[in-house]
């Protein structure tokens, strides 16, 4: 009888990146840390994937990415499928109230965007679905107030959604709550001397905001091109 197929993990990058472009190393250990599959182990340690764990996968990114399950909904649709049971269906991701259906909320929309147009205004259920996090890690966010609703209100704007997203995707590489205050930090630091620099500019003047914008972007770009300095080296 012939043994079945294993692959090196690189292998199974390869195979995988044909319909998933951003998957890594680093994530299907995550993924394999977490329990969710669980590959052989040569003598020498290696990891020995089977066309049942590379199909495995297949499922997990997917419904990452076209459902936006957490990773407990994963683990439980799995825990069916082993025991030889259908997973409970997706609910469907409704639109957010205040934008066209022709325009998704998407992952890419940069914090700021539109600024122009009618803001985005999102109920907490609709922040839910859009950025596929869990209630528990929204929470989280909310009492380390690093997610709020817009100012007198109880909708949710675009750069909550935007941590929302970024907060999901950090957990694939071990971060938590403790990593955005440290990034909350840094930005509270980055806005006082925005505050700072735009202060002598604003007073009276009608053309405030946009100058406050551009003067931010500014720093944005000042912070991104810094640390891409610091980590090559």
């Amino acid at each position: 009888m012939a043994q079945p197929t294993l692959r090196s993990i690189g292998q199974v990058l390869t195979i995988l990146k044909a319909e998933f472009a951003d998957v890594s190393i680093s994530k299907i250990r995550f993924l394999e840390s977490e329990g969710l599959v669980s590959p052989e182990r040569a003598p020498s340690g290696y990891r020995k994937y089977s066309e049942a764990d590379i199909e495995r996968l297949r499922y997990i990114l997917r419904a990452q990415r076209d459902q936006y399950l957490p990773l407990k909904v994963i683990r439980e649709n799995l825990e069916r499928m082993d025991a030889g049971e259908q997973p409970a269906a997706p609910e469907p991701i409704p639109q957010p109230s205040a934008q066209p259906a022709a325009q998704p909320v998407q992952a890419a929309v940069p914090p700021g965007a539109g600024r122009s147009g009618r803001p985005l205004r999102l109920t907490r259920r609709e922040l839910l679905k859009g950025s596929g996090l869990s209630e528990a890690r929204l929470i989280e966010l909310e009492r380390q107030q690093l997610v709020m609703p817009r100012h007198n209100s109880t909708y949710y704007g675009r750069e909550a959604l935007m941590i929302c997203i970024v907060a999901r995707k950090l957990q694939v590489y071990g971060m938590d709550t403790r990593h955005l205050r440290a990034i909350k930090q840094a930005a509270e630091r980055e806005a006082g001397l925005v505050e700072q620099g735009a202060q002598p500019f604003v007073r009276n003047n009608p053309e405030a905001a946009q100058l406050v914008s551009e003067l931010c972007q500014l720093v944005i770009h000042a912070h991104a091109a810094l640390m891409y300095t610091m980590l090559e080296r």
